[in-house]
């Protein structure tokens, strides 16, 4: 009882300094977002699909964060490197704190499976079930798979003196088998380990005439593995899950060309055997043997996630069920994708004619990405296309975008790509994509040394009679047919002359050695982003401290430096209204009285991701409208090759201020940051309609867009 006082104390402690911090800590503040994934999961509009999906989603994102923030935790835990969080905590502390909060997250994950989907997945016509529940005909069919495809892809493997530990993979489920030999006459027990080979399907399913049965592989093997144990005692049976520290930094290297893809490959294998920083476990585990897991892996208790026996091990297993051709018509599809407002639906339909006409703002995925792809391909077959430049991060496993580039190759364009090797968790597929280019006489650059390369941009240039006209197209978003269904993203096709030399001059930057004065209308990182949004967030100030108009409303995935931070809570000291849409981390407190309480932060979290990025300043009516691919995180700032662009078109702008102002408008979607951090769901007020941005936007007309007010 005693302890239990001493950890509440320490506990109310550490939250006193939480709160009296001007900052949020970053790990914590995702946890949070999180939970407003979980809530889509809860909502009771959503089918059982649904929910299904967004827990799936939820599962992926948890795991990915350990692998990551909290590997980075570790990385200082393990060689006592000083770290102070935002919340003011040392390492240690921290650790409990947040991992107090994972536990806490990892139960309602759990709570809501068991109590709010488990109980309604009959009535939508699919089961999840163990072996002893099947009829006897279909236990036959489980023991026939079993012995016919599954045992044997088994290997079990045994620690004990004569055997070494072996390398248990990440992600997969796992069986820890304690034995006893039963002629031992002392204890003598032995721990095997029975990996389950990811390319196994997780369910086993079974077709009845009303419904699906899904029996997860673990049951099956469950059901028969005495008969990879024969002759010895089994004494228990216990399945987990093991999360590894995935979180590395590359070094530079002197040949970037060889050793550095090599660099890359190494620690990609790392990521294979880098130290446990969570288990997951079902309930009523051997005691023995996660003593040993634990002392062999140098984790404490608050590293164990506990699975109760009615629940399962890894959601993110449920696209399997979301996937099935029989419930296609059971999961909501969004509507048809609409032209581009500014795309012409009369005349010469030929994109480069279009382009040299005016500037066309994609809005995906409410638009198409086809304009991009059309474009790639045209200058791929166009015998005037002279060259094709783009840097690529993320592309879709089957890319047409590679397609294109290889075509623009065998047909003798000058194709250089830069291919970001460290993009991560796509770090395998950028490099064959990469290579396959090379290989077919492409120009690839691997990276740039210790700098991802994250901005999105493609040039064309193109010589028609006598003039050289450059296409180009600088986006918020990666070039990835597949994701720009599901994100939320900004793109601009223009033959813009100011706007295609900045581009012309970062790309002899990031393929060369060039460090221009300046850009007149990009702004970049490393070079010198932070320092210019500062410098407008400082404007928008001065103009409220002489009565000006002013007013800040920007757009990101994540606000986390401090700079930009300190500096929007002078700009809202000075008198200006900001408002942000940030959907995922943030940072910044707000609403707190005489630090931030002309700011505002709203949360968009619905059926697409939101990924565009969009900062508009007011400054006395001239206003400044930029789109890119940056956040304002440390990284993007100091460790990333970012541009934002200036979009002057008058029409245009209205657009990205109209995105603004429905994503500020929306009553669904929608979460309200609380000062202490929290969130509060936004829902419409009495007599208010629904106002669903993930809607609204296939119905904007060009009135809309040229009445909009923003500021």
């Amino acid at each position: 009882m005693e302890q239990h006082t001493m950890e509440t104390l320490e506990r109310d402690r550490m939250d006193v300094k939480i709160q009296s911090s001007d900052l949020i800590s970053r790990d914590l503040s995702w946890i949070k977002f999180n939970y407003r994934v979980l809530d889509q999961s809860q909502k009771l509009s959503r089918t059982i699909f649904e929910k299904l999906k967004f827990l799936a989603i939820t599962a992926s994102n948890l795991d990915e964060f350990f692998m990551i923030r909290v590997g980075s935790l570790y990385n200082y835990l393990d060689y006592d490197k000083e770290r102070i969080d935002y919340s003011g905590l040392r390492e240690d502390p921290f650790k409990a704190k947040l991992m107090d909060d994972a536990q806490g997250f990892h139960f309602a994950q759990h709570d809501h499976f068991q109590h709010e989907i488990l109980p309604k997945t009959k009535e939508s016509g699919f089961e999840l079930s163990n072996v002893k529940n099947l009829d006897t005909d279909e236990q036959e069919i489980i023991k026939e798979y079993f012995f016919k495809a599954v045992y044997p892809m088994l290997t079990p493997m045994v620690f004990d003196g004569y055997h070494t530990f072996p390398i248990l993979m990440n992600k997969l489920l796992i069986f820890g088998v304690v034995t006893i030999n039963p002629g031992d006459k002392k204890d003598n027990r032995k721990l095997s380990f029975v990996q389950i080979p990811s390319n196994i399907p997780r369910f086993f399913e079974i077709e009845r005439e009303d419904e699906v049965v899904y029996i997860p592989i673990e049951e099956v093997i469950r059901e028969h593995i005495v008969s990879l144990f024969r002759n010895v005692i089994i004494e228990s049976i216990n399945l987990f899950r093991i999360i590894r520290n995935g979180d590395f930094t590359l070094e530079e290297t002197e040949d970037m060309d060889s050793n550095f893809l090599e660099e890359v490959k190494r620690k990609l294998n790392e990521r294979k055997t880098g130290r446990v920083v969570r288990v997951e476990v079902e309930e009523g585990y051997s005691k023995w043997m996660m003593n040993l897991l634990k002392d062999r892996w140098n984790i404490q208790n608050d590293s164990i996630f506990k699975i109760k026996k009615e629940s399962m091990l890894d959601f993110t297993s449920f696209w399997q069920i979301i996937g099935n051709k029989r419930f296609k018509d059971r999961i909501p599809q969004p509507p048809m994708q609409v032209p581009p407002l500014s795309y012409p639906l009369t005349g010469s339909q030929d994109v480069f004619q279009v382009l040299k006409q005016k500037d066309v703002l994609l809005h995906h995925p409410y638009n198409s990405m086809e304009p991009i792809l059309d474009l790639i391909y045209k200058a791929a077959e166009d015998p005037n296309v002279m060259a094709i430049k783009m840097t690529i991060y993320r592309l879709a496993k089957h890319s047409r975008i590679t397609q294109a580039l290889l075509k623009a190759v065998e047909n003798g364009k000058h194709v250089s790509v830069l291919f970001e090797v460290k993009a991560r968790f796509d770090e395998e597929n950028n490099m064959q994509e990469a290579k396959r280019l090379q290989k077919a006489g492409c120009f690839v650059i691997y990276g740039v040394s210790n700098f991802k390369t994250h901005t999105k941009l493609l040039l064309i240039v193109k010589k028609d009679e006598n003039k050289v006209t450059r296409f180009v197209h600088l986006g918020s978003g990666n070039y990835n047919e597949d994701t720009s269904k599901l994100y939320t993203d900004l793109g601009l096709l223009t033959t813009n002359e100011v706007l295609a030399n900045d581009v012309s001059e970062f790309f002899n930057v990031i393929t060369g050695h060039s460090m221009p004065s300046n850009y007149k209308n990009l702004i970049t990182a490393p070079q010198g982003m932070r320092k210019q949004l500062i410098e407008f967030t400082e404007h928008e100030a001065e103009n409220a401290k002489r009565g000006l108009p002013c007013g800040i409303v920007i757009k990101v995935n994540s606000l986390e430096d401090s700079e930009i931070i300190y500096a929007l809570y002078r700009a809202s000291q000075s008198g200006v209204s900001i408002k942000l849409i940030v959907r995922g981390i943030c940072c910044l407190r707000p609403g707190r009285k005489g630090l931030s309480e002309n700011i505002e932060v709203y949360s968009i979290v619905g059926d697409f991701l939101e990924h565009s990025r969009i900062y508009h300043f007011h400054n006395n009516g001239d206003s400044r409208t930029y789109v890119g691919s940056a956040d304002m995180m440390v990284r993007s700032f100091e460790k990333r090759l970012e541009s934002l662009f200036r979009v002057q078109d008058s029409f245009l702008e209205k657009q990205l201020k109209n995105i603004l102002a429905y994503n500020l408008k929306d009553n669904v979607n929608a979460y309200i940051m609380q000062e202490d951090g929290s969130y509060l769901a936004k829902s419409p007020k009495e007599g208010e309609a629904e106002f669903n941005i993930h809607k609204e936007f296939y119905r904007v007309t060009h009135d809309i867009v040229d009445n909009v007010k923003l500021i």
